[in-house]
C-alpha cells in the first residue's frame, strides 16, 4: 500500500495518495487500484521533481522567501504528473521530462504569487500569502523569479517546439487574466465568458503539460494532439470544482478563505448558475462583495468587487481579514443565504455534474492514445479531479 506520511520517496507519493483516497471515496475501487499500481511507475520521477524543487536557489532572498516558500508549501502537483504520465505514453521517456514537470509547477505557482496581488488575497495553500507577509512587490518579482526558472529549465530541456509551445500558453493565460480582470465585477458575466477564461486560465497549462511530456517521450503527433485534447477538458474540470469549492468548501481543506473569488469580483460557474435559478439574490451577493470594504476596480458595473486600503507596496496592518467566512470564522447571513439557494436549487450537483461531462470528454480523447498503465492513469487522475474536496 502507498505510504500516508512524508519519509524516503513518501514526498512523490503524497500526490498517488491523494488521489488514490479520492477514487476510493468517490467508490471508484478499479481507479484506486489503478493508483496503487503507479507505485514503482512514476514514483521515482515525482520524487526526482520534488527534489528539483526543494533545490530551487535564492531561498536565502526576500524574493527567494517569496516564491520558494509558496513552492515548499507543496499543492497537488498534478501537472507535474501529467507530464510524466505523458513522458511515459511515447514508451521513450528521456531526462529532459523533469525539467519540464518542474517548469510546468512553476509556471502555476508563478500564476498564484501574481494572482495574489492583483486580487488582494491573504491565504494560499493554508498560510497567509507571501504579498501578505512580505509585500507586494515580493510576491511580484518572486512570481517573475519563477517564471525565469521555468522558462531556462525548458530551454535546458531542448525540447524541438516545447519552448514555442510554452510562450504561447503563457500569452494564453496572460490573456484570460486580463479578460477577467475587465470584467471584475460584473454580476452579469456569461458562461460563455467564464469559459472562455477557465479554458486560458487553467486548461491552456494542462494542456501545455500534456503535450511537452508526450513529445519529450518520443510520442507521434497524433498521440500529442490527443493527450493535449484531454489536458484542455480535464483543466476546465479542475477549474469548475476549484470554483465550486471557493464556495462550499472547507478552509482546512482548501487552505484558502470561502467566498473568496467573490471578494476578488470574480463571477465564477456555481455564482452565475444560482443567478440563473434565483436572480433575486443578486443585491445579495452584491452586499456579500461590498462587505470586504472594495476600492478602486477596473470595468463592470454596481458597487464592491474592490479591496481595503494599501500602503503601495502591501495591506496596511496585515492586509485585509475577510471577516465573513474566513478560516476558522462563521459564516455570515448572507453567505448562508446563497448556499442555501445553492442548496436548494442543487448547483453543486449541477457544477460537478458538468466538470464530469468535461471529464468524460477528456478519457474519451484517450481513445488516440496506446492502452497502457499511462493511459489507465491518466483516465483515473481525471476522474479523480472531478471528485476532489481540495
Amino acid at each position: 500500500m502507498l505510504p500516508d506520511h512524508r519519509r524516503g520517496l513518501a514526498l512523490g507519493d503524497e500526490v498517488l495518495v491523494r488521489l488514490r483516497d479520492l477514487c476510493v471515496d468517490g467508490g471508484l475501487s478499479d481507479l484506486a487500484s489503478t493508483i496503487e499500481d503507479l507505485v514503482g511507475f512514476v514514483r521515482d520521477d515525482l520524487a526526482a521533481v520534488e527534489e528539483d524543487l526543494a533545490a530551487l536557489p535564492l531561498g536565502d532572498t526576500l524574493v527567494g522567501d517569496a516564491g520558494v516558500g509558496l513552492v515548499h508549501l507543496g499543492g497537488k502537483r498534478l501537472r507535474p504528473l501529467c507530464v510524466v504520465l505523458a513522458s511515459r505514453v511515447g514508451g521513450n521517456p528521456a531526462p529532459a521530462v523533469h525539467d519540464l514537470a518542474v517548469a510546468a509547477e512553476l509556471v502555476h505557482n508563478a500564476t498564484l504569487l501574481h494572482d495574489d496581488v492583483v486580487d488582494n488575497a491573504d491565504r494560499r495553500r493554508g498560510r497567509p500569502t507571501a504579498r501578505v507577509e512580505l509585500g507586494n512587490a515580493a510576491s511580484i518579482f518572486a512570481g517573475d523569479y519563477l517564471l525565469i526558472e521555468a522558462l531556462q529549465r525548458v530551454q535546458r530541456a531542448d525540447v524541438p517546439v516545447v519552448m514555442d509551445g510554452l510562450l504561447a500558453t503563457i500569452a494564453e493565460m496572460i490573456r484570460a487574466e486580463s479578460l477577467q480582470l475587465e470584467n471584475r465585477g460584473r454580476l452579469d458575466t456569461s458562461e460563455e465568458l467564464y469559459f472562455e477564461v477557465a479554458r486560458g486560465k487553467s486548461a491552456a497549462l494542462f494542456r501545455w503539460a500534456l503535450g511537452a511530456g508526450a513529445m519529450t517521450g518520443g510520442a507521434s503527433p497524433e498521440v500529442c494532439a490527443a493527450l493535449e485534447a484531454y489536458g484542455e477538458s480535464v483543466g476546465v474540470a479542475f477549474q469548475l470544482i476549484d470554483d465550486l469549492l471557493d464556495l462550499v468548501g472547507h478552509h482546512s481543506n482548501t487552505g484558502k478563505t470561502l467566498f473568496s473569488d467573490l471578494s476578488e469580483g470574480k463571477v465564477t460557474y456555481p455564482l452565475i448558475t444560482v443567478l440563473d435559478r434565483e436572480p433575486k439574490l443578486v443585491n445579495t451577493i452584491r452586499a456579500i462583495a461590498d462587505d470586504h470594504e472594495a476600492g478602486p476596480r477596473i470595468g463592470g458595473t454596481g458597487s464592491g468587487f474592490g479591496h481595503g486600503p494599501t500602503n503601495g507596496d502591501g495591506p496596511v496592518n496585515g492586509g485585509p481579514t475577510n471577516g465573513d467566512g474566513g478560516a476558522g470564522s462563521e459564516l455570515s447571513s448572507r453567505q448562508a443565504r446563497v448556499l442555501e439557494a445553492m442548496a436548494r436549487h442543487g448547483v453543486e450537483g449541477v457544477c460537478r455534474g458538468l466538470a464530469a461531462t468535461y471529464v468524460d470528454q477528456g478519457v474519451a480523447a484517450l481513445a488516440g492514445v496506446p492502452d497502457g498503465e499511462a493511459r489507465r492513469a491518466l483516465t483515473a487522475v481525471a476522474y479523480a479531479s472531478a471528485l476532489r474536496e481540495r
